[in-house]
């Protein structure tokens, strides 16, 4: 019989594997929009696992944690992404 607990363990295990073919994408991006890309799924997937942590732990500290690397994440990726389309 499957139980709740295993199924978190099983996504655990699927989002770090989300996160290591991430990485492999952003060391061997063959252009700098695909190492954007790759770092902003690596940020997504990390949110997703503090997340689970937090869930699990019980510590709600967690969740502002992910709250603030999430609009640090977006604003990144937000100044890169001006930075491509026409230099800051």
């Amino acid at each position: 019989m499957i139980n709740a607990e295993m199924i978190v363990y099983v996504a655990i295990g699927m989002f770090t594997l989300a996160m290591l073919l991430a990485m492999v994408r952003f060391v061997k991006g063959p252009s700098v929009v695909d190492r954007v890309v790759a770092f902003d799924s690596l940020t997504i997937t990390s949110l997703i696992l503090i997340s689970i942590i937090a869930a699990l732990s019980n510590r709600m500290i967690y969740f502002d944690v992910a709250i603030v690397y999430g609009l640090l994440s977006f604003i990144g990726v937000i100044v890169v992404a001006k930075y491509i389309q026409k230099g800051l």
